[in-house]
Parts: structure tokens; sequence; C-alpha cells
């Protein structure tokens, strides 16, 4: 294949600096692929001059002013894209990088081509979109969707959309935030746990989509372990419902300096074995916790769940039980806690697993996807019949009545499902 210099625009539609993963991924994503292009901007909306040096250091390119409000957020959306076409770095780009299905639409409608990077398995989860994703993907301008899971790719390529067009190329780690790595009971030391305690440390988001009402309850189950839970903004369900657990331990929101404290210090890294993040919100896939906590060198413990359980294998690097049961998760913790050989060995392997997955890997391969992808002959999809048609309109019923009934716009896929398997209309 013919090497050729890329110059890419990059557009992120919410304001930068941002603690959302959303906003992590991308903004790294984008740092470290700009190195390897020609040319890079981002095109982002800026509350005022510090927000636009903010996001100048976070991306480490030149930043395009988007002509949209910051509020409301709705407005902000639609303008990013609508005005996108009419500044000249759109045109100067070869490649419009977003992910945001709007502004990939109004890219492809004036000219351009995209490429999509985004986690969420859109067509599973609001079926209304089906016909329109697969015309969107489908165009010959529109060169990549990038998934961040196999989970996600698969619903996308069931439309059918050619393989070459929907690639996985998962998430990463700061390989820079472990290089100093600390001693077990020094990190313990450092947050004030007293020596010889056990603890089982989440990091995130708290709050009721991520499961963590099973981590509550597994700590009533076993006082003598500490559950400290870092990622508060404040009072909601999950704070409440821990107040009067005394082993429990509500951390506020930490950077990254300081979050590495509290990895260190877990005797077990948690990631809630859980459907909700995935099935009943459908805001989590494959977190982006699952890279750091596998560079970290600390044990894993998670739950059998499609996404995770492409990169977590239950006894290789990860302890891993069923999704939603208080005893498996005891019996989990148990099983680490009373084995240290056993948790020694996974987190050994997860360790060496880590180093397939930092953000300089993860831009090397979409750098040479997107290459690849731009010199590709263009493939046509397969074709849409009635079998297609009647399938979506069952769906569609289906995303509906959930809709009306349950007032939630993410149709779920079916929990009770074996894993792996799809949802069934």
């Amino acid at each position: 294949m013919v090497q050729f210099s890329m110059r890419i625009l990059f557009t992120f539609e919410n304001p930068l600096p941002s603690t959302e993963a959303d906003a992590e991924v991308f903004t790294t994503t984008a740092r470290y692929l700009a190195p390897l292009t020609e040319g890079a901007w981002l095109h982002v909306p800026l509350k005022d001059a510090a927000g636009r040096a903010a996001a100048e250091a976070l991306a480490g390119m030149p930043v395009v002013d988007a002509r949209a409000p910051i509020t409301p957020a709705a407005l902000r959306h639609f303008l990013c894209g609508l005005t996108l076409p009419f500044r000249k770095e759109f045109r100067r780009a070869d490649v419009v990088y977003t992910r945001n299905l709007w502004v990939a639409w109004m890219a492809i409608l004036f000219g351009q081509k995209v490429a999509f990077d985004h986690y969420r398995p859109w067509p599973d989860q609001i079926p209304p979109l089906q016909f329109w994703l697969y015309r969107l993907l489908s165009h010959p301008r529109f060169i990549v969707k990038i998934c961040h899971s196999d989970y996600t790719r698969r619903k996308y390529l069931a439309l059918g959309i050619p393989e070459d067009k929907v690639r996985c190329i998962r998430n990463g780690y700061e390989p820079a935030r472990f290089q100093a790595r600390i001693p077990l009971e020094e990190a313990k030391r450092r947050i004030g746990v007293e020596p010889g305690q056990k603890t089982v440390v989440y990091t995130g988001r708290v709050n009721h989509k991520k499961g963590l009402a099973l981590a509550v309850e597994a700590a009533r189950e076993r006082p003598d372990v500490l559950f400290i839970l870092v990622g508060s903004y404040g009072e909601g369900p999950i704070e409440a419902m821990a107040r009067d657990v005394p082993n429990v331990r509500i951390v506020p929101y930490q950077p990254a300096d300081k979050l590495a404290d509290y990895i260190y210090a877990a005797d077990i890294l948690l990631i809630p074995p859980s459907w909700l993040p995935l099935a009943e919100f459908g805001s989590t896939v494959l977190p982006l916790k699952v890279f750091f906590y596998l560079a970290s060198g600390r044990p894993i413990l998670a739950g059998r769940t499609p996404d995770v359980g492409e990169v977590l294998r239950h006894d290789e690097n990860a302890y891993l039980c069923p999704p939603d049961s208080i005893p498996d998760l005891v019996a989990g913790i148990d099983a680490l806690l009373g084995d240290p050989a056993r948790a020694a060995r996974l987190a050994e392997t997860a360790l060496s697993d880590s180093r397939d997955y930092t953000w300089a890997a993860r831009a090397q391969r979409i750098h040479a996807l997107v290459e690849e992808r731009m010199q590709a002959t263009p493939v046509r999809a397969g074709t849409w019949g009635r079998r297609e048609f009647r399938a979506w309109r069952q769906q569609s019923r289906h995303w509906l009545a959930h809709l009306v009934n349950k007032g939630a716009w993410v149709l779920p896929p079916r929990p009770e499902a074996p894993l792996g398997m799809d949802r069934t209309t």
C-alpha cells in the first residue's frame, strides 16, 4: 500500500476539560493520533480563553472554536454539526474524525470523508435508527466505524454493513500513570487504611447505573472487608444506601495522580458484576477502567457479561462471577482474599496482557486503519429487502413500547440471554 500524508479534523461537541469517560477517550486518542498525521485540528465549543488553553493542552493540537453556544446542550450539538462545513479546516482536512452521528451525517452531506469512533451499539439500543445507520455507514465517503468492543461491532454488522467498514479497536490506558508502582501497604497508608485491612476498591462514577448496589450489599455480608467506592459527585442513591454500612467508604472524584493511590491500595479491584450498565442503561460497554485495572497489577473481580468477557478471562487474568448475584460476588471476594497465590497469578497475567492496550498502540492501529480505508476501493453493502424491513419494524415497535412503558430511550438486551447471545424480538 502506498503511504500518504493525512490531515484530520477531530470534532468534539462537549466543552473541555471534562471528567467524562468519552472526553478522555476522544482527547487522548486524538493527542496520540495527531503526531502521526501531516496536520490535525480539534473543533470544539469553547467557554472562554481558559477553555481554549485547556482544550489545546488536552489534545495537543490547534483548536477551532465551534460556532455553538455552551448551553443548551441540544442546540450546542446541533450547531456544532451545522456550522462545521463552513470552517476552512473542514475543507483542508482529508477526513473528519468524530463520535457524533449528526456531525458525521453533516460531513458526508458536504463532501467530506468520515471516521466514526463510538462505543454504543446504537442499532440495538435505538432500533428506529437502523435503516438510517445502514444508509449512512454504507455511503462511500463513510470510510470506517471504529468500535471499542466486538459486542458493538456485531450489532453494526447485523445491519448488512461490510466487515471492512466496521472494526474493533479497543481503548487503552496511560502507562505513565503506572510507572511508579506503590506497594500495597504503603498505598493503604496514604489513603488512611489500617495495616492489614483487606480492601475492595471501585473507581469510576458512583451512581445507581454502575451496579454498585451489589457492592454495598456484599459489604453487609463481609463486614471485615473495607469497600472503597471512588468517584462520588455528591449525595445520590448509592451514597444514601451506604450511609449505614460502616465498612463502605465513599470517596469523591479524584484526579489521575491521586487515583493511583486508591488503585494500588486494592486487594481486589472491582468492576461491579451487573447487567445494569450494559443492559438496562446502555451507558457502559466494556468500561474504560478495564484497561488501567489490567495495568495496575492488582487482582480484578468482574461479571461474566459479553463485553467484559472480550478482555477479561475467568481464572486467567481476572475472577469473573455470574452477574447480579450477591452470593456469587461474595464468593468471588472470598476466593481472591483467601488464596493470595491465585490472586497474584491473575494480577500478573493481567499486567502482562495490559501491554497490548496503551493509548499509543491504539493510535497506531487507528492511523493504519484510516490510511487503509482511505485508499480502499468502496465495497457495496448488503441489500435491505423485505426480511430486513420486517425485522426493523418489529424491533422499532418493541422499542416504542419500551419507551412508553419505561420512559427510557435505550432498549436493553435481555439479561437472561446466554453470554454473547443477542436479544430476540
